[in-house]
């Protein structure tokens, strides 16, 4: 297993849409557990494929206080979502230090596959209802900031982009490089 490098926020590649998962081989199970891994390390609760510049409809959760319910899902899908709503503080791997609130159906239910193809239903509230609404939007290209005024978003890019040039001028002193 290894850790994968996770995109950050306002990378275009997070805007890519997800495509449909068609083998289910080795390699879908040998991501899906450098997926968990890279979740696990980041630490966060939810990682979709496209985080990870892999654009296939695949999504790990795990909002088990243990840290050990670990889910697959391959090719989810919201089958039905309640018209109650609810709002929840939202954070993304792909936007470190960044939590918003954002309203969503308070429950939903999802239709996916497991690794080896077969399909299940989950019936989700709370934490685990936008944890799944959140990863499956990184599958449709949208992330939780696109939920937000225009004026939020422009100050997170801002401030992504600052942190970004920082961190290059920081790892181009520690090589001795000058810009």
């Amino acid at each position: 297993m290894s850790l994968l490098p996770i995109l950050r926020y306002p990378d275009p590649r997070l805007n890519k849409v997800a495509k449909p998962v068609t083998v289910f081989d080795e390699r879908l199970k040998t991501l899906v557990n450098d997926m968990a891994e890279t979740m696990y390390a980041a630490p966060g609760i939810g990682l979709a494929a496209p985080q990870v510049d892999v654009h296939e409809q695949i999504i790990v959760i795990d909002v088990s206080e243990e840290r050990n319910q670990l889910q697959a899902l391959i090719n989810p899908e919201i089958v039905t979502a309640s018209a109650e709503k609810a709002l929840f503080d939202e954070g993304c791997l792909s936007v470190p230090g960044i939590y918003e609130e954002v309203e969503r159906p308070a429950r939903v239910t999802v239709r996916a596959q497991d690794i080896n193809g077969d399909f299940f239903e989950i019936r989700a509230e709370g934490l685990m209802a936008v944890c799944l609404q959140h990863e499956i939007d990184h599958l449709k290209g949208f992330m939780f900031v696109d939920y937000l005024s225009q004026l939020k978003r422009n100050r997170i890019k801002t401030r992504m982009l600052k942190e970004e040039r920082e961190k290059k001028k920081e790892k181009a002193k520690g090589t001795g490089k000058k810009r």
